[in-house]
């Protein structure tokens, strides 16, 4: 991992970056239709990025003392356990944990969000923006939660408004707040401290999700005010199926056990026909079966990793070539790049537009069989945002020369994005617009 602040590199658009830290797969060709091969663009880390080689080869030197944890004497289960463990308080000094907060693995943003909403108190009033990602959107009422769906906020004052109207009008009784930290649509950053701010006035609680955030920004728990934070590792560099879910102990040892079995359970008897059993009341409630320890050291590896690379440095050489994307795309006709805040709010890596004329779906194809660049089309499991966003035609309507109905493209990038990547995507965007969308595919 680096242990050096990066170098800098020049870069062909003018400006002089840092380089991008190594990831898996950016020695990777691709075949393009022309018959010849192209270095393989990724520009869709917001779905998964790519593992950064340094955790790669921190995982590939512990493979060979894998052994089960928590399970055992011996001494690969003990060497496993100290690393599970290990990685357990690295990943919380990275989220900036209080002191007495609980930091649970689970596999996903998805399945942290869906533990917390398992533990609430009976009748817990959840507020969620309806702008939020599918995985913090569904989980409340799944649970049945009553849920508050709050319209979308076009800017951030009228969010925390927003909020406040809420909050002033809910019920007596437990609160929560969830919302995201950054959009996975248009990459814009929510006011997590205000918003967790308003809610804790009002007695509610807030959980972050950071899944978009975490890989792009510092995130601390105790500075944003915020009651827990969830976030991904395979958003954040990190292989193997792993998330966390971090933050206050009391509503989450109250609960029953999300999954029942070994580890949850201190003591299990069995008479007369029937089993008893006492559940644990510390972080091992929640984390029933063999934890996933390569996956938390992934996780762990990956927030030593960018904390090593220094999270000022890759703020800057992101928002550098964010600024590149934005402004080569501005100038191309027929291109709107959507936003809920407005052009000027502050954003993460993550851009989505619409080409007039072009479906979202023909229009990845081409970028990928023409110039090898790897992006997301569709609604990117935000479907009522991307609705308000594209207007009345995101509604089922067609775009202006578009048979199907109208989606979008989403390039997202990170740490291990080469500028010519950046450079790549926006000419490739350019030359598709000029050329006109095929006749096959009209």
């Amino acid at each position: 991992m680096p242990t050096a602040p990066i170098a800098p590199a020049p870069n062909t658009a003018g400006c002089s970056l840092p380089r991008p830290l190594p990831v898996l797969g950016d020695e990777v060709r691709a075949p393009i239709a022309d018959g010849g091969e192209i270095g393989y663009a990724a520009l869709d880390y917001a779905a998964s990025a790519p593992a950064l080689r340094a955790v790669w080869d921190e995982v590939a030197a512990y493979a060979p003392y894998y052994g089960s944890v928590h399970r055992g004497a011996g001494y690969l289960s003990q060497l496993s356990t100290d690393l599970y463990e290990e990685s357990r308080a690295t990943v919380a000094a990275f989220l900036g944990c209080r002191p007495d907060d609980q930091l649970i693995f689970t596999r996903s943003t998805t399945d942290s969000l869906n533990l917390l909403a398992g533990a609430l108190p009976t009748g817990t009033q959840v507020f969620v923006f309806e702008t939020e990602h599918h995985a913090a959107l569904l989980p409340w009422a799944h649970h049945g939660h009553p849920v508050t769906y709050l319209p979308a906020p076009r800017t951030p004052g009228q969010a925390v408004a927003t909020l406040v109207n809420a909050l002033a009008d809910a019920a007596p009784g437990p609160k929560l707040l969830c919302v995201t930290g950054a959009s996975n649509v248009t990459g814009e950053l929510w006011p997590i401290a205000e918003l967790a701010t308003v809610a804790r006035r009002s007695g509610a609680r807030t959980v972050l999700d950071a899944a978009q955030l975490a890989p792009h920004r510092p995130v601390d728990i105790t500075a944003l005010g915020v009651d827990w934070v969830a976030f991904s590792g395979h958003k954040l560099y990190a292989p193997f199926g792993s998330g966390v879910l971090a933050g206050r102990a009391d509503w989450l040892s109250n609960a029953a056990p999300y999954l029942a079995g070994g580890g949850a359970s201190n003591t299990v008897t069995a008479q007369d026909g029937a089993v008893g059993v006492v559940w644990n009341d510390n972080i091992s409630r929640h984390e029933a079966g063999s934890p996933n320890v390569i996956g938390a050291f992934a996780i762990a590896a990956a927030c030593r990793a960018l904390t090593d690379a220094g999270f000022e440095q890759l703020v800057a050489r992101e928002e550098e070539l964010l600024a590149v994307l934005r402004s080569g795309l501005a100038t191309v006709p027929g291109v709107r790049q959507l936003a809920l805040f407005g052009p000027d709010a502050p954003r993460v890596a993550v851009l989505s537009f619409v080409v007039d004329g072009w479906s979202s779906e023909e229009f990845a194809k081409a970028l990928s069989e023409r110039y090898g660049i790897g992006v997301r089309d569709g609604l990117f499991c935000a479907h009522p945002l991307v609705r308000t966003l594209l207007g009345p035609e995101g509604d089922g309507g067609r775009a202006a020369g578009c048979d199907g109905p109208l989606k979008a493209i989403r390039v997202s990038f990170g740490v291990g994005t080469p500028a010519e990547h950046v450079e790549r995507v926006v000419r490739a965007v350019r030359e598709l617009v000029a050329e006109g969308q095929p006749v096959a595919a009209r």
